[in-house]
């Protein structure tokens, strides 16, 4: 269950990451 938890909040973080790199401008 722990290693989920880790992939979806890793997914969570280089999603945002990707989306800050896209749209730099909302932030």
């Amino acid at each position: 269950m722990g290693d989920i938890m880790g992939i979806i909040i890793g997914l969570i973080l280089i999603g945002y990451l990707l989306f800050s790199v896209l749209r730099p401008e909302k932030f």
